[in-house]
Parts: structure tokens; C-alpha cells; sequence
């Protein structure tokens, strides 16, 4: 088995000191590799304000990241991956945990679920394509109990796998508890899943510049299948194309929790009823009209990231100011208002002019966004962010076409 694998999103040289570590362990049986590596290597490792620990990121544009936010690695697992749920613990639930990397959100889970059930079953089907990210998870410092529990699933995986061999870990894992662990890209282990199976999806990669493939329209059909029908699938992101794309996969979606970001990240759901809070109304606004919410694509669920992105670069030059309006100066959220702003304006009006609106104050403008009259914060199954953007698409479409008639 080839662990160098090409979707590292460690700090490359924490990834080839974890390989080493685990290199030493199978050929020596030796387990001071594993019991000293924190100690020898802290300085990979980055103490949130939590007390909990994450790692660097590899250099992406010249630029390096920790895996977590700042403000708190576990804290973020429980702030945006649990408390949005609603899960009924008097049944069974079930949990995806893609991009599971060092273990915090189905950790988290994990001591949600200890905490508030008392005959039911959790199953947590966590999925990482890098062993060395997973194996990073038996390193660092637990920074909660239940992530020891999720440490003997990792190892038993990796013993399994042959890319640990000693058996460390002491925490049992409870009967009550399944976890099972998918070393593979997630593009394939998702088409491998029963339909309609969990009540919780955590997407959680490192961004979709790096891992477009994870945020794609097609990808997102197949969480569409897997998912119940109250189910809730929940992301960091705010991001434009990613939530376009939950819709046209066919979900309603809802604003995430803030935490560690200016902005809050995003909820889908099958289901209007299970997602409270709409997403900001200029959001909306770009997301139904402007060429920056074009989705990611990836039809066969096997593309590369490079040619993902550059394809989606063509597709929005290509419906720029055919389909939708351009994204340049944030041009459609000034549809409804009086700019004071002579230079930005014409700019504006350029952009607009090019899809038939004369004006951001034309009849055509006011049509286009008639629905957001509606918005609310708190949504509910006739007034919500996915009817609104919808209604706005649509109407775009009709001005376009020169079917707008006052």
C-alpha cells in the first residue's frame, strides 16, 4: 500500500515524519516512535485556545493554515458539526464523518451521544484518504475522553490496513458504538453506501480550492441518496458555489453556526423543517444571480481537482452575462438601491445592462428580487433561502429573455 498519498493536507514535513514514525514501528515493533513523537515534534503541532491541538497545513498559494480554527480545534467540532443537529437519541443514529482527520467531529459525537442516550446505537462511519492525517489523531494529545475511543478505532483500522502494528490504545470502545473507518478517497466511498441511511453528514475538507471534488454538484447528489429525509449535512463553508450546488442537488439550506470566522458556515437538508435560520440576504442575492455560485462539477466522481476548477473557470466566463450576472464588483446585490457611487454605478449598470436590467432602480431590478420583500432570518417551509433563490433564478432567466413585461 502507497501511504504517500497525493491528497496531503498536512504540513509536508509532519506528513513524512508521521510515515517514519509509523515506518520504525513495523520494523522494529518499537513503540517509542509513537509514545515519544509529540514530545520530540511539538512544535508541528499548534495549541488552540482550547487547549486542544491541530496541525499546519501544506503551503497553498504561499500560504499555511491550521487544520482547525485559532479560537479552539474540539471547540469547533461541537460549535459546528453537533449543536446544529437534532438528533433524536431515543433511536439509533447514524453519522458520516468525511475528512475525518484527526478524529475531532465524530469525537465530539461520540461524548454528545454518552452524554444523551441511554438505549439507543451509534454508528459513525468516518472516511480520510490520508493514513498519515489518521494516524496524526494517535499523536497528538486527546482533548477529550471520547477521543480516545475514537484513537482505538483509528489504530485497529490501521493495524488492519498494516500501517501500524502495535496495539497502544487502551480505551475500549463501548458496544453501544460502532466506527468504522474508509482510508479512500470519499468520492468512492459514498457511491458504495445504502440510500437513505444517515441522520448526520459532516463535510468537513480543507477548503475547495484545494478539494473542489468534495464540494461538487455531483458529490452532493449522492448525499441527496444516502441521507434521510430529516438528516442534516453540515460544512465550515459559506461559499457560494457550494451551497448552489446543495440546491440543485436538491436540498433546502440554512445558515450554519459562527465560530472562529466572520461568517457562518452551512446546513442541508432534504428537509425545510429541520434548518431555522436563513442565510444573509445578500447571499441569496449571489447565489441566484451572479456567475460566482456556478457549482463545482465532477460527473463521473472521478476528475482531478485541477481540471474540476478549470472547468468551472469556463463555465462561468462562458454564462457571464448570458445566464448570469457578472460577479465583478458584487454587481447584483445592488439591485434595489440608489447608488450614490458614480463611478461604481456605471460599472453596475455595465454588468447589468449586458442581461437587459437598465438600471439597478428599473422595474426589471425590482422584479428580479420582488421576493426578498419576504426575507426573514427565522425560515420555514414557504418563505427560506432555497425558494427565494429559485424564485430570483428564475426570474433572471425571464428578463434575459426578454419574457418580462410590466
Amino acid at each position: 500500500m502507497n501511504y504517500e498519498n497525493k491528497a496531503r493536507v498536512i504540513n509536508d514535513d509532519i506528513f513524512d515524519l508521521i510515515n517514519r514514525c509509523f515506518d520504525e514501528e513495523r520494523s522494529s515493533r518499537n513503540n517509542e516512535a509513537r509514545l515519544n513523537f509529540f514530545d520530540t515534534y511539538n512544535n508541528y503541532f499548534v495549541l488552540t485556545d482550547d487547549g486542544s491541538y491541530s496541525i499546519n497545513s501544506k503551503e497553498i498559494n504561499h500560504k499555511i493554515e491550521t487544520l482547525h480554527t485559532s479560537t479552539g480545534a474540539i471547540s469547533e467540532a461541537f460549535e459546528k458539526f453537533i449543536k446544529p443537529m437534532k438528533f433524536d437519541y431515543s433511536n439509533d443514529i447514524a453519522i458520516l464523518d468525511i475528512c475525518a482527520g484527526l478524529g475531532y467531529n465524530s469525537s465530539a459525537a461520540i461524548d454528545d451521544f454518552l452524554k444523551n442516550s441511554n438505549d439507543s446505537h451509534l454508528t459513525i462511519d468516518m472516511v480520510e484518504i490520508s493514513a498519515a492525517t489518521l494516524a496524526c489523531g494517535l499523536l497528538v494529545p486527546s482533548p477529550i475522553k471520547a477521543h480516545d475511543i475514537t484513537r482505538k478505532a483509528i489504530e485497529k483500522e490501521l493495524i488492519k490496513t498494516g500501517y501500524a502494528t502495535l496495539e497502544l490504545e487502551k480505551e475500549e470502545i463501548p458496544s453501544n458504538i460502532d466506527i468504522n473507518i474508509f482510508i479512500e478517497d470519499a468520492r468512492q466511498s459514498v457511491q458504495k453506501l445504502k440510500d437513505n441511511s444517515y441522520d448526520a453528514i459532516f463535510l468537513d475538507p480543507f477548503s475547495q480550492n484545494m478539494a473542489p471534488e468534495l464540494f461538487s454538484l455531483d458529490f452532493f447528489k449522492e448525499f441527496k441518496r444516502i441521507i434521510k429525509d430529516t438528516g442534516i449535512v453540515a460544512t465550515y463553508t459559506s461559499s457560494a458555489p457550494v451551497r448552489a450546488a446543495f440546491i440543485e442537488a436538491g436540498f433546502y439550506i440554512g445558515l450554519g453556526p459562527i465560530f472562529g470566522r466572520k461568517q457562518g458556515g452551512t446546513l442541508a437538508s432534504p428537509s425545510q423543517e429541520m434548518l431555522d435560520t436563513s442565510l444573509p440576504k445578500n447571499d441569496e442575492i449571489r447565489i441566484a444571480l451572479s456567475d460566482v455560485a456556478i457549482p463545482f462539477r465532477d460527473p463521473g466522481l472521478n476528475n482531478s481537482s485541477d481540471f474540476i476548477l478549470d472547468e468551472r473557470t469556463e463555465e462561468r466566463h462562458e454564462k457571464r452575462h448570458t445566464e448570469k450576472i457578472s460577479s465583478a464588483v458584487k454587481t447584483p446585490i445592488f439591485l434595489g438601491q440608489e447608488m450614490d457611487d458614480e463611478k461604481l454605478k456605471r460599472r453596475v449598470e455595465r454588468n447589468l445592462a449586458k442581461m437587459n436590467i437598465p438600471s439597478t432602480t428599473s422595474p426589471e431590478a425590482f422584479y428580479i428580487i420582488e421576493i426578498e420583500k419576504n426575507y426573514t432570518e427565522k425560515q420555514d417551509l414557504k418563505n427560506n433561502s432555497r425558494t427565494r433563490i429559485l424564485d430570483m433564478a428564475e426570474k433572471l432567466k425571464k428578463v434575459k429573455n426578454g419574457d418580462y413585461s410590466e
